[in-house]
C-alpha cells in the first residue's frame, strides 16, 4: 500500500483518542484485477448486419475493420478478435452463431470487455439484452456501447441499457409492422411472389409473371392423372423416385406429403390463395397456419394454368373421398381397389379369393 491516509477523531474530553486508518482498495471491484498492475484487459468487438445486401456488406466489412483498429489503438487493451453475424436479425439470439460463440468465450474467461457499435447491434430484444448483460457481469465481463457511451459496470449503466434496449425493440416492431403492411397491400392488389426454387412447374418470366416450365409441368400433370385414376400418393411418390425425377426442393426421394401439397396447390389451376400462414410475433418469428386470424386473398385467373380447373376440382373431390375412409388408402391392379366403402365401419372393401 503506497498511500495511507490517517486522521484522528476525538469525541468529548472524557474519551480516549480514536484513530481511523483508511486502507484504499487495490483490487478492481468489477474486473477483480490489481489496480496497480499493468494488466491489459482482453477486448473483443462485435459486428452484425441484418441483411445480405451489398450496402449492408460494406457496413459489415467497415465494422470489422473499425473495431480491429479501435481496440488495437488502446495501450491498456489486448485485442482478442471481432465476432460477427452477417444477414442475421437482432430480435433473437437463437440463430446468431457469432454472438453465441462470443458469449461462450466470455463466460469461459477469454474476454474481459466487449465493444460494440450500439445497443441495437447487440440485441433488439430487451429481455435478451438485459439477461445477457447480467450473465456477463457474473463472469466479470463488461460491455461498452460506443454510440450511447454506456459501460455496463457503471452504476447507471443497466438503467440506460434497459431504456435503449426498449427503444431498439420498439423500432424493430415498427419496422416489422411496416414490412407486414407492405406485403398485405401487395396481396390486396393481386400481387404475390412465388418461391421458385421450391416450386414445380413454373419459372419467373421477364416481367416477373409466372411462366409454365413444360418439362416440370409434365410431372405435375402426371401426378394429377395418376391420382385421379386411383393411384395412392405413396405409389406415385415411389414411381417418381424410381424414375429419378427430382422433387420441388431438389431431393431425389419423393414423399407422400410432397404429392399431397402439389394436389392441394390451387396455383396449378391458375388461381392463388394468399396469406395461408402468418408471423405470430416479430421477436420469435414464429409462423402459424392462418385459420381465420388474418385476412386472406383469393385471386382467380392470375396466371396460366397447368391443370384445367375441372380436373383440379376432381382431384380435390377424390382427396376428400379418400380422407373419409377409416383405413389407409391403397391401390393395386383391381378396378375396385379402395373404391367401395362400407357404410357401417367406413373401411374399404377388398378382393377375396
Amino acid at each position: 500500500m503506497k498511500c495511507v491516509k490517517k486522521r484522528e477523531l476525538q469525541k468529548g474530553n472524557d474519551m480516549s483518542k480514536v484513530r481511523i486508518t483508511k486502507i484504499p482498495p487495490f483490487i478492481d471491484i468489477h474486473t477483480k484485477q490489481d489496480i496497480q498492475s499493468d494488466y491489459k484487459r482482453r477486448v473483443c468487438g462485435y459486428a452484425r448486419v441484418s441483411t445480405d445486401s451489398d450496402e449492408q456488406f460494406t457496413s459489415y466489412e467497415a465494422q470489422i475493420d473499425y473495431y480491429t483498429r479501435y481496440i488495437m489503438s488502446h495501450d491498456n487493451w489486448e485485442f482478442v478478435r471481432v465476432y460477427t453475424d452477417e444477414g442475421i436479425s437482432g430480435t433473437s439470439t437463437k440463430h446468431r452463431d457469432g454472438f453465441n460463440e462470443m458469449i461462450a468465450d466470455a463466460r469461459s474467461g477469454k474476454i474481459d470487455l466487449i465493444v460494440t457499435k450500439n445497443v441495437s447491434r447487440f440485441a433488439r430484444n430487451t429481455l435478451d439484452s438485459i439477461a445477457t448483460i447480467r450473465k456477463l457481469k457474473e463472469h466479470n465481463v463488461e460491455v461498452f456501447f460506443e454510440k450511447e457511451n454506456i459501460y455496463t459496470f457503471d452504476g447507471k449503466g443497466e438503467l440506460l441499457l434497459t431504456i435503449m434496449s426498449s427503444l431498439a425493440q420498439e423500432e424493430s416492431r415498427s419496422i416489422s409492422e411496416n414490412v407486414t403492411w407492405g406485403h398485405r397491400k401487395r396481396m390486396a392488389d393481386g400481387r404475390f411472389s412465388l418461391g421458385y426454387s421450391r416450386s414445380l412447374g413454373y419459372d419467373k418470366g421477364a416481367d416477373g409473371s409466372l411462366v409454365i416450365n413444360e418439362r416440370e409441368a409434365e410431372v405435375v400433370r402426371y401426378i394429377y392423372h395418376e391420382f385421379i385414376a386411383g393411384r395412392s400418393m405413396s405409389y406415385i411418390a415411389k414411381r417418381l423416385t424410381a424414375q429419378g425425377i427430382p422433387t420441388p426442393g431438389g431431393c431425389s426421394v419423393w414423399q407422400s406429403t410432397t404429392i399431397r401439397s402439389i394436389i392441394l396447390n390451387e396455383k396449378y389451376k391458375g388461381d392463388a390463395l394468399l396469406q395461408k400462414s402468418y408471423t405470430v410475433d416479430f421477436l420469435t418469428k414464429r409462423v402459424k397456419m392462418n385459420e381465420g386470424e388474418v385476412a386472406q386473398y383469393y385471386i382467380e385467373n392470375r396466371h396460366p394454368s397447368i391443370i384445367p380447373p375441372d380436373e383440379w376440382e376432381q382431384a380435390q373431390a377424390e382427396l376428400q373421398r379418400r380422407s373419409k375412409a377409416k383405413h389407409s388408402y391403397s391401390c393395386n391392379d383391381s378396378l375396385f381397389s379402395s373404391r367401395i366403402i362400407c357404410d357401417d365401419c367406413g373401411s374399404f372393401y377388398g378382393r377375396k379369393v
